[in-house]
């Protein structure tokens, strides 16, 4: 009896770690503006839910980018927050999202665009091999900078305007989003 109560006990153990060690490696993506991401979908998909990216997605709808979003990449879109908009001076998002500044528009946006994934710990490697900054181009012709602060990552545009990287790593299913504290723009 005390074989089978140890097996038994064995068994149980396993099959405790084996589920523990699985939910730690299906982590689940962060939140974002009170909504849950979704890996299996994409971009727009995910970005349409969440409450601090409603600015975000009327300019991508406004620049015509949502098909482009919603196709297979796979990219990094560096995303601004609501917040991030609201701090442009008045008027510039009004402004932008006037038809006749679509083409603007367009490139504001895909300069917070790379053609590939990336997720923060590659960053963060190449930031280092780098030695502490990183060029990243972008799909709309910009070449942003990155670097890490205190453990956090960052981006400064061709301007001088500095971006935090508040949330990482939300995983989408063409590719991945990393929410940002400000919008970059192309070089004055």
């Amino acid at each position: 009896m005390t074989f089978a109560k140890s097996l038994l006990t064995a068994t149980a153990l396993l099959a405790t770690s084996a589920a523990a060690f699985a939910d730690g490696h299906s982590a689940k993506n962060p939140m974002v503006g009170g909504a849950e991401m979704f890996a299996e979908k994409n971009i727009v998909e995910n970005a349409v839910n969440s409450a601090d990216h409603t600015t975000l997605v009327a300019a991508v709808k406004a620049a015509g980018l949502v098909d482009t979003l919603a196709g297979d990449g796979p990219f990094t879109v560096f995303a601004p927050t609501n917040a991030a908009f609201d701090a442009l001076p008045d008027g510039t998002v009004e402004t932008l999202l006037k038809p006749e500044n679509k083409d603007l528009l367009t490139t504001i946006l895909t300069c917070h665009v790379v053609g590939k994934a990336v997720m923060a710990d590659a960053m963060q490697g190449m930031i280092k091999d780098d030695g502490g900054k990183h060029p990243v181009p972008t799909l709309g012709g910009c070449t942003l900078q990155a670097t890490y602060v205190d453990g956090v990552m960052m981006l400064e545009d061709e301007n001088g305007t500095m971006a935090k990287v508040t949330i990482a790593d939300v995983k989408q299913s063409n590719g991945v989003i990393h929410v940002i504290d400000a919008v970059l723009t192309p070089k004055s």
